[in-house]
């Protein structure tokens, strides 16, 4: 095998060309050449969405829906007393199908029958379709 001296002998020690029409490249800008190129702008963002897992909402039975009704009932006649409840409920994802479990442990403030939701204190509100679970002491007297 030749050694590089043979091969590139008549061009090795040649001086470096220098444009006279284009300015030499700030270091800078040069180095910014070999940074790493995101040609999927996005796909991270996309991947950790797919991934994210989602909640299937269950479909309650007559009776589980009977006793969540009874409780809002029950609510309604005592006056909306302020001894706080614990809800569960459903909340879509607004990305994608499915969502997710939650529960809050606050007073009831009313039922909207209207629109079908409960208003807790200090105002936030819950679609009843959602609810999956309403318990709390105060529905030791009811037995459920």
């Amino acid at each position: 095998m030749k050694s590089a001296r043979e091969k590139y002998g008549d061009i090795i020690d040649m001086p470096r060309h220098l444009s006279k029409n284009h300015p030499q490249m700030p270091v800078a800008d040069r180095a910014a050449q070999f940074s790493p190129f995101a040609a999927l702008t996005g796909q991270d963002a996309a991947l950790r969405e797919t991934a994210r897992i989602t909640d299937k909402k269950l479909e309650l039975d007559d009776g589980e829906i009977s006793i969540i009704n009874e409780k809002l009932r029950f609510l309604k006649d005592m006056g909306y007393p302020d001894a706080p409840v614990t809800i569960e409920y459903f909340v879509k994802d607004s990305k994608k199908s499915g969502g997710k479990y939650l529960a809050c442990h606050k007073a009831v403030k009313r039922i909207d029958e209207a629109e079908g939701r409960v208003v807790l204190r200090p105002g936030e509100t819950i679609p009843v379709e959602d609810i999956c679970a309403i318990d709390g002491d105060i529905f030791s007297d009811i037995g459920n």
